[in-house]
């Protein structure tokens, strides 16, 4: 019997999507198109494979047998195929969704995008949101190319990357009438606080990090992201616990101050994943050593003042 292979990544998008209109929207057919390649899916298979719900496709016992074993088919063939393929970042023209945390993207895409400029200015980025889990991401499903930030629990088809370590330090105004050059534990109590709502990973170790050190800390207001914290800290006495290379940046700002914190907090690491299909996938990989390249020079760098 002879089969299809171009049904193939269409069965692996509905497993993985659950939903006729994003499956293809990811292998960009229209949904009429994809209707009747699942058709001939199931006549080639012998088996209805999907059972439509109201909240989109659950597959059948038989779906799921076979998912794995195709899954991994087609991963070999992309890397018997793309290993052979060559890749010029100068000539290339590709766009590479990707999903930042906030903190990645305040800190390390500025620096990406500046040096794709230099390098590849055919590259594009889009960027998507991080998400509260990595199944929203699209990075599980392959549809997204990379998520950075801090990856927990990866699944199977994940191939994570460490890219760093990160610290932690605080931010205050510069006239704060009650911190000087440097930040008690006292002090640090007794003020009230400045939390980044997301990302939801990033908080939890931050508040662990707390937590073991019996540090306290009275939360006055939460915001969604690294850019309104500058602002908040300029015009209250509250105090922000940020990461390093936050600081680092916000040192420009002559409105605020950076200081140690008032216990060492510890590091937490910054991270890079993608599916297990785009291993061998040259502009891919060359994509993630650029990446790595950056980070580690971000790494490097003193985010603080000396003490």
């Amino acid at each position: 019997m002879r089969y299809d292979l171009n049904l193939l990544p269409i069965f692996i998008a509905l497993m993985e999507e659950r939903s006729v209109t994003r499956a293809a929207e990811r292998v960009g057919k229209t949904q009429p198109a994809l209707s009747n390649a699942l058709s001939r899916l199931r006549l080639m298979l012998q088996d209805p494979l999907f059972i439509r719900e109201r909240y989109g496709i659950q597959p059948t016992p038989i779906a799921l047998e076979l998912a794995p074993a195709i899954a991994e088919a087609l991963a070999q063939l992309d890397d018997a195929v793309l290993g052979q393929q060559g890749f010029d970042p100068a000539q290339a023209e590709r766009l590479f969704t990707i999903a930042p945390n906030g903190y990645v993207e305040f800190v390390l895409v500025p620096a990406v995008v500046a040096r794709l400029q230099q390098v590849a200015p055919g590259i594009k980025l889009r960027l998507t949101p991080y998400g509260n889990d990595l199944v929203e991401t699209g990075v599980v499903s392959g549809t997204t190319a990379l998520v950075l930030g801090r990856i927990v629990d990866p699944p199977d088809n994940l191939v994570v990357q460490h890219l760093m370590e990160e610290g932690l330090a605080c931010a205050v105004r510069a006239d704060h009438p009650e911190i000087g050059d440097a930040m008690t534990r006292e002090q640090f109590e007794a003020l009230k606080h400045v939390n980044i709502v997301p990302p939801g990973r990033m908080r939890a170790g931050l508040f662990q990090a707390l937590a073991q050190r019996q540090l306290r800390r009275e939360v006055a207001i939460s915001v969604t992201n690294f850019f309104a914290v500058a602002e908040m800290v300029a015009v209250t006495d509250y105090c922000a616990t940020l990461p390093a290379l936050i600081c680092r940046r916000l040192m420009q700002d002559k409105r605020l101050k950076i200081l140690p914190a008032p216990v060492d907090l510890g590091r937490f690491p910054v991270e890079m994943a993608w599916h297990v299909r785009y291993r061998h996938d040259p502009a891919h990989r060359w994509l993630r050593g650029l990446i790595q390249d950056v980070a580690a020079q971000l790494g490097d760098r003193s985010p603080l003042p000396a003490s």
